[in-house]
């Protein structure tokens, strides 16, 4: 099951403290789609590919610093595209995500020459830590972020929980706070109800929109009420958060 993840105190970075760079690599796009807002909740850049020729163009341009990559693609598997991208990025930890869990397959993808491996379906949380234990053999180095968000006038301390906007506190219950500091993390971004629902509840999209609408109003009532509002509605994608003006 694709669950939700846990934002580290610390964030990893290069170690000119530069964000990580990570190519993720599956031709599922809404599995690519979470990992993705996985890693970038971690303060990493992804980019992304869905088929092997693809992958290797991609790495080529973006030069990663890590690879999760997909052992089965519709033109050429990941073997293949592990060569061909350690031809010109022979030091590139490699992430193997594979759907058979036989000693057969994790040796072979080892063997090539991949770092680790995950079987699907896996977690979020397990491919973020995955990647982290690799990331930090690799050379990169802990820096504490900011605990502090801020979406023009609306600032959110993610250590003491205070939430404030034009310098007015706002109280917020545990499961509004973590949906408004998700919006915040996102900032003009549109998030649909399935990656909401993902994040903040941890559900698969089965038919609880109905929960993200409701905590959506609850929010608008407590930031938007009486100001000139920053959290949308996007008819038939989601919902987006920006600065007012």
């Amino acid at each position: 099951m694709l669950g939700g993840v846990t934002q580290a105190s610390a964030q990893l970075t290069r170690p000119d403290g530069s964000p990580l760079r990570v190519l993720i690599v599956d031709d599922e796009v809404n599995i690519a789609e979470l990992l993705s807002m996985a890693l970038r909740y971690e303060g990493w850049q992804t980019a992304t590919a869905h088929t092997g020729r693809g992958a290797v163009k991609a790495a080529k341009e973006e030069r990663p610093d890590a690879v999760v990559l997909d052992m089965m693609l519709p033109d050429f598997d990941g073997m293949e595209v592990l060569r061909r991208v350690r031809a010109h990025h022979p030091d590139v930890p490699v992430l193997f995500l594979t759907a058979r869990d036989s000693v057969e397959d994790r040796v072979a993808g080892l063997t090539a020459g991949g770092d680790d491996y995950v079987t699907k379906p896996f977690s979020l949380e397990e491919v973020v830590a995955r990647l982290r234990g690799l990331m930090r053999r690799a050379g990169a180095s802990d820096r504490r972020e900011s605990a502090v968000l801020t979406v023009g006038d609306l600032v959110l301390d993610e250590d003491s929980h205070e939430v404030r906007r034009d310098g007015e506190e706002i109280a917020l219950t545990a499961t509004e706070f973590e949906l408004l500091r998700f919006l915040m993390r996102n900032p003009r971004r549109v998030l649909s109800k399935a990656q909401i629902l993902d994040r903040v509840w941890n559900y698969d999209f089965g038919g609880q929109a109905n929960v993200v609408e409701l905590y959506i109003s609850y929010l608008r009532k407590k930031v938007d009420a009486g100001r000139e509002p920053m959290i949308h509605t996007m008819r038939g994608a989601g919902y987006v958060l920006k600065p007012a003006g």
